[in-house]
C-alpha cells in the first residue's frame, strides 16, 4: 500500500465514515493537535524514564490515538474507539498517586529543571492548545465529551510528571519570581 493516496490535493481529507472535510476543518485540527501531542510525548519516551513513568506514558500514547479516532468519528451512534470515563478515572488515580510524592505548591513554577520535565511540560503546553481546539470543535458539532475532560486531566497529569520527574532527579521546582 502507498502512503500518498493524492485524494487530498484538493485539501480535503477522510473521517471515519468515507466524509470528507477540508484540512482547515476543526475536527482535523483538533485530532491533529492531538497528535502533535503523541509526537512530542515520543520524544519524551527517548529519555531514560523511570519505569512507572514509561510504562504511564506508553499507556498514554496508545490512548492518544483513541482521543484521536474518536475525534476523527462524527457519528457519535459508533462506539468504536471512544474516550471512557474509566480512562478519565485512570488518570485522576495517576495524579493523586503521584501528588503524594510531592510537595504542596506554594508558587507558580516554570517549565524547566531537567530535560525530561521540560519536554513533559512542552507535552502538557500541547495538551492545553489541543482542549482548546477540542472545545472550538464542540461549539460547531456534537462530540463525545470525555475527550474534553481526558484532555484536561492529561494536562494536569503532564504538570505532575513534571514535577515528580525534576524531584526524582534532584531538581527543585523552578520557580516564577518577578
Amino acid at each position: 500500500m502507498k502512503i500518498y493516496t493524492k485524494t487530498g490535493d484538493d485539501g480535503t481529507t477522510g473521517l471515519q465514515g468515507n466524509s470528507r472535510v477540508l484540512k482547515s476543518h476543526p475536527r482535523i485540527i483538533a485530532y491533529g493537535t492531538i497528535d502533535e501531542a503523541n509526537a512530542v510525548l515520543g520524544i519524551v519516551m527517548t529519555y531514560k524514564l523511570d519505569n512507572d513513568i514509561a510504562v504511564l506514558l506508553n499507556l498514554i500514547q496508545n490512548e492518544l490515538f483513541v482521543v484521536g479516532a474518536d475525534l476523527s468519528n462524527s457519528n457519535l451512534d459508533d462506539k468504536k474507539n471512544r474516550v471512557t470515563s474509566d480512562m478519565i478515572y485512570n488518570l485522576e488515580k495517576n495524579i493523586d498517586k503521584y501528588e503524594e510524592e510531592l510537595s504542596p505548591l506554594t508558587n507558580f513554577i516554570l517549565p524547566g529543571g531537567n530535560v525530561v520535565a521540560a519536554q513533559l511540560h512542552h507535552v502538557r503546553t500541547v495538551i492545553r492548545r489541543a482542549e482548546t481546539c477540542i472545545i472550538l470543535l464542540s461549539e460547531k458539532e456534537k462530540i463525545n465529551n470525555n475527550c474534553i475532560k481526558y484532555i484536561n486531566r492529561l494536562s494536569d497529569l503532564f504538570f505532575v510528571l513534571g514535577r515528580i520527574t525534576n524531584k526524582r532527579n534532584g531538581h527543585n521546582d523552578v520557580i516564577w519570581k518577578i
